[in-house]
């Protein structure tokens, strides 16, 4: 079973909330929010009923932008604070993950469309290391890959969702390198 019962519920609940507002992205924007900070909070899902947390923000890269495939591709640093909670040994384990990634979004229609694709790749802390009763990170340093599609939508395009999948893991710098892939799904305020 790739999710545990609580897990599917949390992401049925997630995407119910993603294609609820789904119909109000039927426009284009003239101004997406690329261009402004935000502030997010952040639900995921794994296996092994392993779940995270996570309150971050969004600093662009203001004036980095390039032209590609008839869309435009702008960057971001993304900055997070996550918790990640599983089953141990000892009962429920909690792990603190400190990260950043460089991240790099591309929206179609020449950059004016509400939709959106992105990627990024970046290094994260946690503490204590993550071992649960199926896994043990040997590293606290990891690196974070992920993917995502996602929106904005509101009379100033301020708020964002994202579908997102997130890869953790050491890249094979010390083994055992389990990794970790979850599955989110993130609410963003632009400001």
């Amino acid at each position: 079973m790739l999710f545990t019962p609580i897990a599917h519920r949390t992401f049925a609940i997630c995407l119910l909330a993603l294609t609820a507002t789904a119909p109000l992205q039927a426009q284009t924007h003239p101004s997406p929010q690329d261009d402004r900070p935000s502030l997010y909070l952040q639900t995921g899902v794994a296996r092994e009923d392993t779940q995270a947390l996570a309150i971050g923000a969004t600093l662009p890269w203001n004036g980095w932008q390039k032209e590609w495939w008839g869309g435009m591709v702008r960057g971001h640093w993304d900055m997070y604070a996550s918790q990640w909670h599983a089953d141990g040994t000892a009962g429920r384990v909690h792990t603190t993950v400190l990260g950043i990634s460089p991240t790099l979004r591309w929206r179609p229609d020449a950059g004016h469309s509400a939709w959106f694709v992105e990627g990024g790749l970046g290094a994260n802390y946690g503490k204590p290391r993550f071992v649960t009763l199926s896994k043990a990170f040997s590293t606290r340093f990891n690196f974070a890959s992920h993917i995502a599609v996602g929106f904005n939508h509101g009379a100033q395009h301020q708020h964002e969702w994202q579908l997102r999948v997130q890869h953790s893991s050491n890249g094979g710098l010390k083994k055992p390198n389990p990794g970790q892939n979850f599955l989110q799904l993130r609410y963003a305020r632009h400001f």
